[in-house]
């Protein structure tokens, strides 16, 4: 086993099992290889021999030696086409295009924001090879801003501001139907689908993980809402598991219910506010995004005239 990859447990996985965690990480690699690997101590967390059953409480870091042949490390830069919001020696913040994802799955992608922003700048090596500088993620359909790592010192203040829910994060979507109530909570636990893995959906606290959004209808559409939501927790896909669990899932979002329009074909997720304080001199930074031409081009073909 010659290749290895380090990388930090973020928000995404706080109170998920290690074996849990690697399976969605890899899904080439099956649960009982997985569970076989923490056994021969092939995976370690923060350089322990531990159970497959260990429970993850964020900032741990874990390695992983792979077995796998046709597993591909080597991540290549690319041309940075996208907008850089804000950097400085310690982090970058970048406004991310929808389509493109942030980091390689099993060395597939070649274009993704990472090899992007190594054509420009370094990155932390928590997290490589295939993750440098990642703390958080974004869907390949998702828009806007995110902020990745440069220095391991920066690394880690990050991973802990978002493992502990320190940080501001709010999205616009566009939704189908016009939402009941102006304004909302929703507490409702989400899990992995065991039939279609890339899948989430609602479930009962016992079988998922809690997640918690906040909603305000920004402005009432033809036949649909643009709403503001700020997510409390970062589970995967969820605001848009949210959003379908209220019977009001986004325009186009076939994954999980939303019907295309004439007009619209893809769904329209954006993270448009992002706020933090700096993990090296705890200056308190806050960043916005405006939607992008295709998100805007969308909303106006809604508007009642």
């Amino acid at each position: 086993m010659d290749k290895s990859e380090t990388f930090m447990i973020d928000e995404e996985f706080v109170g998920m099992r290690i074996d849990q965690v690697v399976c969605d990480q890899y899904e080439d690699i099956s649960r009982s290889t997985v569970q076989d690997m923490l056994k021969q101590g092939e995976i370690k967390v923060n350089g322990k021999i531990v159970k497959p059953g260990l429970k993850l409480k964020g900032g741990e870091t874990v390695l992983i030696e792979h077995r796998i042949e046709e597993f591909e490390t080597d991540i290549v830069p690319t041309k940075l086409d996208f907008p850089i919001i804000f950097e400085d020696e310690h982090i970058i913040v970048v406004n991310k295009p929808s389509g493109l994802v942030v980091h390689p799955g099993a060395g597939r992608e070649k274009e993704t924001v990472v090899s992007a922003v190594l054509g420009h700048t370094v990155l932390s090596p928590i997290g490589a090879p295939t993750r440098p500088g990642i703390v958080h993620r974004l869907d390949k359909e998702t828009s806007g801003i995110m902020v990745l790592a440069k220095t391991k010192e920066a690394h880690k203040g990050l991973s802990e501001a978002f493992s502990e829910h320190k940080i501001e994060k709010e999205y616009l979507a566009l939704i189908q139907g016009h939402i009941v109530n102006k304004k909302g909570r929703i507490e409702v636990a989400v899990e992995r689908d065991k039939i279609h893995r890339k899948r989430m959906k609602a479930t009962s606290s016992e079988e998922g993980r809690m997640a918690v959004s906040i909603f305000e209808v920004e402005e009432y559409l033809k036949g649909a809402s643009l709403v503001r939501v700020r997510i409390l927790t970062g589970r995967t896909h969820q605001i848009r598991v949210h959003m379908a669990f209220t019977g009001h899932p986004l325009i186009a979002d076939t994954v999980y219910g939303g019907g295309k329009t004439d007009k619209i074909t893809e769904h329209f997720l954006h993270s448009f506010k992002l706020g933090f304080n700096h993990p090296i001199t705890d200056e308190k930074l806050v960043f916005e995004a405006e939607m992008p031409e295709a998100f805007v081009k969308a909303l106006k073909s809604l508007r009642v005239d």
